[in-house]
């Protein structure tokens, strides 16, 4: 009988500091196309033994530094789930596919919940929404989670995992999770910057202690403990973050009844910023009409904007692979976002190109409101009820040139212009519209109150996708003048 333990998902390092802000020192990309970083994981890491059952064992962690029993193998396997049970998680179960694939969607235990301060698109993942043991079908549940990331995975990505709430019906065997983890694609290891575990609990650690021998030193860096959801915001830069009940509910109790806003909007900052009484000149959180009115902007296009649309067009730098996908140093480009609040001029001709592409979707998220409006979010996301092209091209043309503003509509169409420079050259950047959209959706459009779920950002990419594909078309009329008549 194989060893099986009961993680609900993986922890953090022991040593981890509640909440990292500091730079990810293993960057996806170097400035060479041809870098390819370490798979997570290799056979090699195999070779490090793992703890006996039955023997006792010293944690590592100066707040964990009490002695922990290893189980032995007949309390491990009930810990986690009936010996007669066992092959039932490692095979096809005799329900119906599509009610267990509706019921996982119903659970919504796996969401999109917006993007951090680097633009880094954020999953999250709550424990007390896991469906029970025995419904849980292996082949289907990896295939279902994998379904639900694949889109974002190609860039970097952030895991928020919510262990609260988990119900001892609900644990995994460890040999579903070996198993689900080997069938990940490379992209979701490669990928990940960081994996925040929300709530951890003495078992999470013990959990970690036992897999840390198998894990690969550079996936150990991304795992970060912090218990508090007023800290996970801070540190992903989120106004918005709802949660279950039971995750909300635990998280008061132990900060000490301290209620924390866990919904908000860009709005919700509005006052707030006009409390710290920006300068003139400044282009980042502020809205776009103020930038209009204070600052030189030639058809609504805002200077750092057109600098950094100029600098990324420029032969050696639109080729760049993964131009977009890729997160700049976050430390530089919170310096150059203050300089240019500060009114000093700025050369981009020097910087990383990462950082460069980086500030531009800053730019775009920390508008006061969303380039493509509030008001224009719910019909976005109608998108996919648009079934035939007359449709489609009807209504997008509508949208753009008739109800957005006219500095919205200019800066967009300067910025849909560019990002067609971009895909023209997709042999060497790697950047389809695909891609272009999955990257700027968010930082385009959101809502006014809510978090965006996964239901929703799928529309919202499918039309930035239709808009880059169409564009010559969309943009017909003329250069810089919305033509207000109908569309056939």
């Amino acid at each position: 009988m194989k060893d099986v333990l009961t993680p609900s998902l993986t922890g953090a390092p022991l040593n981890a500091p509640m909440i990292d802000t500091t730079e990810d020192p293993h960057p996806s990309l170097s400035d060479w196309h041809d870098y390819e970083p370490n798979l997570e994981f290799d056979d090699t890491e195999l070779s490090h033994p793992s703890p006996e059952p039955g023997t006792t064992t010293v944690f590592d962690d100066i707040n964990y530094s009490a002695e922990f029993e290893i189980p032995s193998e007949d309390e491990i396997i009930k810990t986690t789930l009936e010996a007669d049970n066992y092959e039932e998680q490692l095979t096809m179960v005799g329900h119906d596919e599509n009610a267990i694939r509706k019921d996982f969607k119903r659970r919504k235990f796996i969401e999109f919940i917006g993007t951090d301060k680097q633009g880094q698109p954020i999953i999250a993942i709550y424990a007390c929404r896991l469906p029970e043991r025995k419904d849980l079908n292996s082949n289907i549940f990896i295939d279902f989670i994998i379904k639900s990331m694949e889109e974002f995975v190609q860039n970097d990505y952030i895991i928020a995992y919510f262990h609260q709430g988990m119900k001892d019906n609900s644990k995994p065997a460890l040999q579903f999770l070996w198993n689900s983890y080997k069938e990940l694609d490379r992209s979701f290891k490669k990928n990940l910057k960081k994996l925040y575990v929300v709530h951890p609990t003495t078992f999470i650690r013990m959990v970690w202690f036992f897999f840390k021998p198998i894990i690969s030193e550079k996936f150990k860096s991304k795992l970060i403990y912090t218990s508090s959801l007023d800290e996970l915001k801070q540190s992903l830069g989120l106004n918005t973050l709802k949660v279950p009940d039971p995750v909300r509910e635990f998280d008061e109790k132990i900060n000490n009844g301290t209620r924390y806003t866990l919904r908000g909007s860009k709005s919700s900052l509005k006052s707030s910023r006009s409390l710290e009484n920006l300068p003139k000149s400044a282009q980042f959180g502020v809205s776009l009409r103020f930038i209009i009115e204070n600052s030189a902007c030639l058809n609504c296009i805002p200077p750092i904007v057109r600098k950094c649309v100029d600098h990324l067009s420029l032969p050696d730098v639109v080729e760049t692979e993964g131009i977009f996908r890729r997160s700049g140093n976050y430390a530089r480009i919170k310096e150059l976002r203050a300089n240019i609040n500060a009114g000093e001029e700025v050369q981009l001709s020097s910087e990383d190109t990462h950082v460069v592409a980086s500030l531009l979707k800053t730019f775009l998220r920390e508008l006061e409101e969303p380039l493509l409006t509030y008001e224009l979010y719910e019909d976005i996301t109608q998108f996919g009820e648009w079934k035939t092209e007359e449709q489609r091209s009807r209504n997008v043309k509508q949208l753009l040139r008739e109800r957005l503003p006219e500095e919205n509509y200019e800066l967009f169409k300067y910025i849909v212009e560019f990002l067609g420079k971009i895909m023209e050259r997709k042999d060497f950047n790697k950047m389809t519209s695909s891609n272009l959209a999955i990257v700027f959706g968010p930082n385009l459009i959101w809502p006014k109150q809510e978090q965006m779920s996964l239901d929703e950002i799928g529309p919202i990419n499918a039309f930035i996708d239709y808009v880059l594909q169409h564009q010559d078309d969309i943009y017909f009329v003329d250069i810089n003048k919305k033509d207000r008549g109908t569309y056939d």
